[in-house]
């Protein structure tokens, strides 16, 4: 039996990485230089009298510390389990408060967009709703729900439905007037000129209001979880580790919610790329 091995041009066996890294060096040097800076820069400033933040060092020097990062999935019961299922339960929330808000912001910017007395009269509330801070929320939200969990999704579709329904209801107005004309020359049903001509149109700006919105959902939950007491979540477990004085625990939960925050915010734009490949 025989086994083939492809060569490139230079005559030597193709190594993936090796190409990988060769395609895409020009990219990847950058940031990685800029990484690299900022940790040893953090490290350096950590050791300076009278500096309490501890370096990155610390993320695998504190034991405490070492566990979260080595073992995510522990759980002992209760609030005491691993930043995997910590982050999961946050998750869980955004999931809940940013599809509602999803369907909220696109339907009633839709219904907005396309009627200009409404658009008129509604956008005043709109505008000063959007500028509430999350955390102005928890409090009305346990006094109208009286419980954590509904009040914690209510926090993130307050925050995030904001800019889902906006950019949207700008993304109808912005419909060309020659697309409205075809309508009208054509004598286009309601339902063919949204699938044909509205939805299409307007899809950049609701995909743009919806990569704001995941953004600030994932933000409203951190805060919300961190003023909630008694919850399972990466904003509470960052609020007990400050309590305690665990600053090493806190540093380890903000890479967390970074990381995750950019793998919500790619998704979205995967999700644009799918669904709008050519917008």
């Amino acid at each position: 039996m025989t086994t083939t091995v492809k060569l490139n041009k230079n005559g030597t066996k193709n190594n993936p990485v090796l190409a990988f890294w060769q395609k895409h060096k020009n990219d990847l040097i950058p940031p990685l230089v800029g990484v690299i800076g900022f940790l040893l820069l953090w490290e350096m400033t950590s050791h300076l009298p009278g500096m309490r933040l501890p370096g990155p060092s610390s993320l695998f020097t504190d034991e405490r510390t070492r566990i979260l990062l080595l073992y995510p999935f522990y759980d002992r019961g209760g609030l005491d389990k691993g930043l995997f299922w910590q982050t999961m339960a946050s998750l869980g929330r955004v999931a809940q408060g940013y599809s509602l808000a999803a369907i909220v912001g696109i339907s009633v910017g839709i219904l907005v967009g396309t009627q200009p007395f409404l658009d008129k009269a509604l956008d005043p509330i709109f505008q000063f709703l959007r500028m509430v801070a999350p955390l102005a929320w928890v409090p009305i939200a346990l006094v109208a729900l009286q419980q954590n969990h509904p009040a914690a999704i209510f926090v993130i579709f307050i925050t995030s439905v904001w800019p889902i329904l906006i950019n949207t209801t700008e993304g109808v107005k912005q419909i060309p007037q020659d697309y409205i004309n075809v309508q009208k020359v054509l004598q286009l049903s309601k339902t063919k000129f949204f699938f044909k001509i509205l939805l299409p149109s307007a899809l950049p700006y609701i995909f743009t209001g919806l990569r704001i919105g995941i953004g600030l959902a994932w933000l409203a939950i951190i805060a919300a979880e961190i003023v909630m007491s008694g919850i399972v979540g990466i904003g509470f477990f960052i609020w007990d580790a400050y309590q305690q004085n665990y600053i090493s625990e806190i540093i380890l939960a903000v890479i967390y919610i970074g990381a995750i925050g950019l793998i919500l915010d790619r998704a979205i734009a995967y999700l644009q790329k799918l669904i709008a490949p050519g917008q």
